[in-house]
């Protein structure tokens, strides 16, 4: 690593300062509302407009559907809280497989199929004659490594049209993956759990825009029923607002719900920690009061 000293550092940015010095002001703010500063040894950029992250986060509260929620797979990481209403659901989509399975599991005891997809590893950590694996990562392209969600729906269920469960950890591929599945497919689900990662993004206009156009998609067809942060990697806080870094997301669709009240209480009895280990994580009250 190279350690700058201060002249040479000044050096560096003349430059930029020069630049700043022959410009108007109405024309270097926004230059600098656009692009934020970047220079050596720092970088300077525009946070999300407080109001629009807290509107995201008013669509996104979790509600009683009138539908008990129940847990289904582990005690700690890879166990969701999902609602009760798994009767006539023949198939579950489950991309992201690593070493756990439990979920899974709990499913084919239920009498639910699960096809399963993870490049990472050779096969689920449990055999079942109920598990249909393939050695692929979920993503928005088919190639030797990747498939799509409607590819993979296709080459086992082309012309199934019940109801179906997806639950998908995918580490960060996940928004990708829900923007480029079609609409129609989404609806075939009657319960979806995503775990959303690096949410701490929507402080960053960018991804504010890439992030918040996957929510709004889900939330066309769907409610938020449960959200559980995960206590593996902390939360990041602006002002009123705090944000846990990884949560999982528990959506019902709409077509299964008569009516709808704000959840007022966190956690839910049944929330575990993901990692034992590790301070409980609760979801800030920020995420469902609004304010």
């Amino acid at each position: 690593m190279v350690n700058l000293t201060m002249p040479t550092r000044i050096s560096r940015i003349r430059p930029f300062l020069s630049r700043l010095k022959n410009r108007r002001v109405f024309r270097v703010v926004p230059e600098i509302l656009e692009f934020g500063i970047v220079a050596p040894g720092f970088n300077v950029t525009w946070q999300t407009e407080h109001d629009a992250v807290l509107e995201l986060m008013r669509k996104l509260r979790p509600q009683n559907c009138g539908k008990k929620l129940i847990r289904v797979g582990a005690t700690g990481d890879g166990g969701y809280l999902i609602p009760d209403d798994l009767d006539g659901i023949e198939y579950c989509f489950s991309p992201g497989v690593n070493t756990v399975s439990e979920f899974e599991n709990q499913l084919a005891d239920r009498g639910i199929r699960s096809l399963l997809a993870d490049y990472s590893v050779d096969a689920p950590p449990v055999i079942r004659p109920e598990f249909t694996f393939d050695k692929k990562y979920l993503g928005s392209s088919n190639s030797e490594q990747f498939f799509t969600l409607a590819s993979w729906k296709d080459k086992y269920l082309k012309d199934y049209g019940g109801d179906l469960i997806l639950q998908m950890d995918v580490e960060g591929a996940e928004y990708q993956v829900i923007l480029n599945t079609p609409e129609e497919l989404l609806r075939q689900f009657r319960i979806i759990v995503i775990e959303f990662h690096h949410l701490q993004g929507l402080l960053d206009p960018f991804v504010f825009r890439l992030f918040s156009s996957c929510f709004e998609k889900l939330l066309a067809s769907f409610f938020v029923v449960h959200i559980h942060p995960n206590n593996c990697c902390g939360s990041v806080k602006s002002e009123n607002i705090e944000i846990p870094r990884l949560m999982e997301f528990t959506f019902l669709n709409k077509k299964r719900v008569s009516r709808t009240e704000p959840l007022q209480t966190f956690p839910n009895e049944l929330d575990a920690k993901n990692v034992p280990q590790r301070k409980n994580l609760v979801l800030p009250k920020c995420w469902y009061t609004g304010t």
